[in-house]
């Protein structure tokens, strides 16, 4: 638990001064992030970190992550969209080239994993774009829903959530999480609201955030119980790899673009 602890507080005494430095030093930390994310899939899937389906994914999911300006110089032909498919086609060429040691399978995973890290990363950057307000938000939200879900889990949880993929989550501790998310939220919203949308819209619209946030969470438990992992990485310690830590917000922070907050 110490040592779970000293991470969290070095972590956030980083992580929170380039929330609020914002501009370049938001988008090189999700670009970072980003790659580390890829990294941990890669290692899941036992594939090289030095290897051309590496380098390949790395630079898929950074077309993914940079702010759209970024390719505002490019050929109009060339959006964001386009750039990403030339990597995937690339990583179906490497099938040919490598004589199927890299097969359309594992093209498929990194393709999946492209998006999944590179969209919600991507996201981060958009949320921030918008003010530090919008993006503590999303970060209230996903963390009071997980301290909630493991306090009521702890203290009344007795029916499972999802057993065959993450065994110690109950519907207890999922509904707790929730109500806490929602409240932590919507008093948050209330203090820094979002222009157009009413306490009455936030409250609806914060419940579908932290239960999304849960979803997230679970999406990448399979993951790992998939590939037999405890972890997705170690660069964390006590705490897991960057996926562990980011699996909620890279689910929710699309879902909050796409309800027009970010």
């Amino acid at each position: 638990m110490k040592q779970r602890v000293t991470t969290a507080v070095v972590a956030l005494l980083i992580f929170i001064p380039i929330i609020f430095a914002g501009h370049g030093w938001v988008d090189l930390a999700a670009i970072v992030l980003g790659l580390v994310a890829m990294s941990e899939i890669l290692v899941m899937k036992k594939k090289l970190l030095v290897s051309p389906e590496a380098f390949i994914s790395a630079l898929g999911v950074i077309a993914l992550i940079v702010p759209t300006t970024w390719m505002s110089q490019l050929s109009s032909r060339l959006s964001d969209a386009f750039i990403f498919y030339l990597f995937v086609i690339l990583l179906l060429l490497w099938t040919v080239f490598s004589k199927n040691r890299f097969t359309f399978d594992d093209a498929g995973v990194l393709t999946l994993g492209m998006l999944y890290v590179g969209m919600g990363f991507h996201y981060f950057i958009a949320a921030r774009s918008v003010s530090v307000a919008a993006i503590f938000y999303v970060l209230f939200i996903v963390w009071s829903t997980d301290s909630g879900a493991y306090i009521f889990g702890r203290q009344f949880g007795k029916h499972k959530l999802a057993p065959h993929i993450s065994p110690n989550k109950t519907w207890e501790g999922s509904i707790g999480g929730s109500l806490l998310g929602t409240l932590v939220g919507v008093i948050f919203a209330y203090f820094f609201p979002f222009a157009g949308h009413g306490i009455g819209s936030m409250i609806g619209l914060t419940l579908i955030f932290s239960i999304v946030g849960q979803l997230g969470d679970l999406i990448e438990s399979a993951l790992k119980r998939y590939y037999g992992v405890k972890d997705s990485g170690k660069i964390l310690p006590g705490h897991g790899g960057i996926l562990d830590r980011f699996d909620s917000l890279l689910l929710v922070l699309p879902i909050v673009h796409l309800f027009g907050l970010i």
